[in-house]
């Protein structure tokens, strides 16, 4: 596209079915690779990738002709996929839905460090908590009675 300017980044936030602690330590960074690889494989870049062992955390840099729905359904699908058949886990599965963040360019170094010291982040904060200030920050109103 010529002369057509961008910097679009996403915060992607989202959690395995029931929030089940299915992300097992021993092949946890190998799926965080992988799923900057499917980002990679769509055209896109996969700035941070982390969380723990009931959700996933995502700094994604996206083109104008990405649509976000169709790229979180191929992230979610091509993981489960991987870890059903390479760590033969055959129950796992993401929930529903995701949560997306927009992000300026001068807040990508701190989202990203945000991203990579999610382990450290829940010691002290409940992952239904963390959503529900990610939510409140960016100012999307909810009925936290939904939020699983």
């Amino acid at each position: 596209m010529p002369n057509t300017y961008f910097n679009l980044q996403f915060h992607l936030v989202f959690s395995t079915q029931g929030r089940h602690p299915w992300i097992s330590d021993d092949w946890r960074e190998a799926m965080w690779a992988y799923m900057g690889g499917i980002c990679r494989n769509r055209g896109a870049i996969a700035l941070a990738v982390g969380g723990i062992a009931e959700h996933a955390h995502m700094l994604v840099g996206f083109k104008p002709t990405h649509r976000l729905c169709d790229l979180i359904r191929e992230i979610k699908g091509g993981s489960s996929e991987w870890v059903h058949t390479v760590q033969n886990a055959p129950w796992f599965d993401w929930q529903d839905g995701y949560a997306a963040f927009s992000v300026s360019a001068s807040q990508v170094p701190a989202v990203r460090k945000y991203i990579l010291n999610q382990e450290t982040h829940h010691l002290t904060v409940s992952p239904r908590d963390e959503l529900l200030q990610l939510i409140q920050r960016h100012g999307i109103s909810l009925d936290a009675r939904f939020i699983l």
